[in-house]
């Protein structure tokens, strides 16, 4: 839950340089996915009831189409990271939130500040407070690092369901050359992973993907928590409940956007899953 917006415009339209790819293609599989899971915790080992790193046997998972098992195992390992990097950056930020702490300033040329954001209540109600237009600009933005990341500018590596390194992310540098924009990159902006040994960089690979899979269950226990009193026992009176809908990108004060008038005419999930719970 990012609340450190700003208003600008993104006006620029660059020329994108296509590079055939220079990095040599390695593409996983089972048995490598079976050495990865031991590493990554030898007490649980390699455990995949659902067939996820084989699609394409009969009766598990057709989604992976035409990428094949190597490739679906690449689509794979690459949202793993992805989504564990963002639950890292969520959990420290639903921690923060919830403690009060923002920026000093305002929030846009509107003259709403982060203290009027975080005087909504808990980070899922901040998230509310935020304005429409802000919210657009954020998926806006997301919008465009997700289409720099898949394709714009991929010279140095192969895409991940081709052989590419599973979490990489380009360099804006071809962005500089043209308009000397972005100054930093995304990822490893001030270049401390150049200087790591690989046995250092493999250790801090793996611990990156056990961070964020604790991460990803941590921000879910925090939602869980807040959305339905008592569903995560540890947590019980400290986490602020949160009476909408945590799944719901918009709330009560995006009407403006089409369809979440009728979005929120519908019962709240934890109403659903209490009524479906106790039908069982």
């Amino acid at each position: 839950m990012a609340l450190s917006l700003t208003v600008q415009t993104l006006s620029y339209a660059p020329a994108l340089r296509v590079h055939a790819p220079t990095v040599g293609a390695v593409m996983e599989t089972q048995g490598d996915m079976g050495e990865l899971a031991k590493k990554l915790n030898p007490v649980v080992g390699f455990w995949d009831p659902l067939g996820m790193v084989t699609p394409s046997m009969p009766g598990t998972n057709s989604w992976a189409g035409q990428l094949g098992d190597e490739g679906a195992i690449g689509f794979l390992r690459h949202a793993e990271i992805k989504h564990g990097r963002v639950a890292m950056a969520a959990f420290v930020g639903y921690i923060v939130q919830s403690n009060g702490i923002h920026w000093p300033w305002a929030s846009s040329f509107s003259g709403l500040t982060y203290a009027d954001i975080a005087a909504a209540g808990s980070p899922p109600a901040q998230w509310d407070a935020v304005p429409t237009a802000a919210k657009w600009q954020i998926f806006l933005m997301i919008g465009l690092l997700e289409f720099w990341g898949e394709g714009a500018a991929r010279g140095e590596e192969a895409h991940y369901t081709k052989g590419g390194k599973p979490g990489y992310f380009p360099s804006f540098q071809p962005l500089r050359e043209d308009i000397g924009h972005p100054p930093l990159d995304l990822f490893d902006p001030f270049g401390f992973t150049k200087k790591m040994s690989a046995e250092r960089k493999e250790k801090a690979l793996l611990a990156e993907i056990n961070n964020g899979r604790l991460a990803m269950l941590g921000i879910m226990g925090f939602v869980s928590a807040a959305a339905v009193e008592g569903s995560v026992p540890v947590l019980a009176g400290k986490i602020a409940h949160y009476d909408g809908e945590v799944m719901a990108p918009w709330g009560a004060g995006d009407t403006s956007v089409p369809y979440v008038a009728e979005m929120l005419a519908f019962p709240k999930m934890d109403s659903f899953s209490k009524v479906f719970w106790f039908k069982q």
